[in-house]
């Protein structure tokens, strides 16, 4: 099985694991916009076993949703969000955007897609440039 690695915007994080991802969810619940700051978190989820960290440990912060099973972990340095073991501890949610490569898995489903974004759908079909606009 080949593997696959990730890293946040600083590089003080970075994990490997296998490119063997089990799900891939674009998920629009508020929590995840607020989480991500955008329309919705793009998370595959892999078996805790099949990951390591490889650096910046440390740097990472956990947030624990108060009364929910969401969770959000980031790198203390530049904010990147970075993989995170699930509650239950068998499996870590780990970003799409963080890695630096090209998971085994493409989107499955967008969940939670009543809850989407109001400019979502216009937001889709906007003017699209390789850099900013002149």
């Amino acid at each position: 099985m080949s593997t696959i690695t990730g890293s946040c915007l600083c590089e003080g994080v970075e994990f490997e694991c296998e490119n063997n991802f089990t799900q891939f969810h674009l998920c629009h619940c508020t929590q995840c916009q607020k989480i991500t700051g955008s329309a919705h978190a793009s998370n595959l989820f892999i078996s805790s076993e099949k990951i390591k960290c490889l650096k910046g440990e440390s740097l990472i912060k956990r947030y624990d949703v108060p009364n929910r099973s969401i969770s959000s972990a980031f790198c203390k340095e530049c904010g990147s969000l970075v993989p995170y073991l699930s509650s239950s501890g068998k499996t870590f949610i780990v970003p799409a955007g963080y890695l630096d490569g090209t998971p085994n898995l493409e989107a499955q489903d967008n969940i939670f897609y009543d809850e989407k974004a109001q400019w979502y759908d216009k937001a889709i079909h906007a003017k699209k440039f390789s850099k900013f606009p002149e």
